[in-house]
């Protein structure tokens, strides 16, 4: 007698933050499926586009090279509150001069990908995996 007590209890409190939590849930499976379907959109677009290579590229190492920072501090000379930017450890007095520091890096790291690329493919020749010998 006490179990089914307890079970129904549980059912009711179950469905009650079912209830209460559900748009919640929802707008982030919308959100998820939204993306998800742009997604496989755009690998369909890049199917027949020969810079797609290039572009996904860049974004991925875009995405291993940290954000710039912005920190507020008082000019030594005048004591006015400035912005400095930050990324990956030096100071730049303008957001401009930190993004072009950002995509610098982010352009030597997709020219280190392509010039290892060579190397990673004649190494996988030999790879069954793949099919060919």
């Amino acid at each position: 007698m006490f179990w089914n007590l307890f079970t129904t209890t549980a059912f009711i409190i179950a469905g009650i933050l079912f209830y209460r939590f559900w748009p919640v849930v929802f707008a982030r499976l919308k959100r998820f499926d939204a993306e998800n379907h742009a997604r496989i959109e755009g690998e369909i677009r890049d199917r027949g586009d020969s810079l797609a290579h290039f572009r996904h590229t860049l974004r991925v190492a875009e995405e291993q090279i940290e954000a710039i920072g912005e920190i507020e501090e008082s000019d030594p000379r005048t004591g006015v509150p400035v912005k400095r930017y930050v990324f990956e450890g030096e100071w730049f007095a303008s957001r401009r001069e930190a993004e072009r520091a950002r995509e610098e890096k982010v352009r030597t790291l997709a020219r280190k990908f392509y010039m290892e690329l060579p190397a990673a493919l004649s190494a996988r020749k030999g790879d069954d995996r793949l099919g060919r010998d």
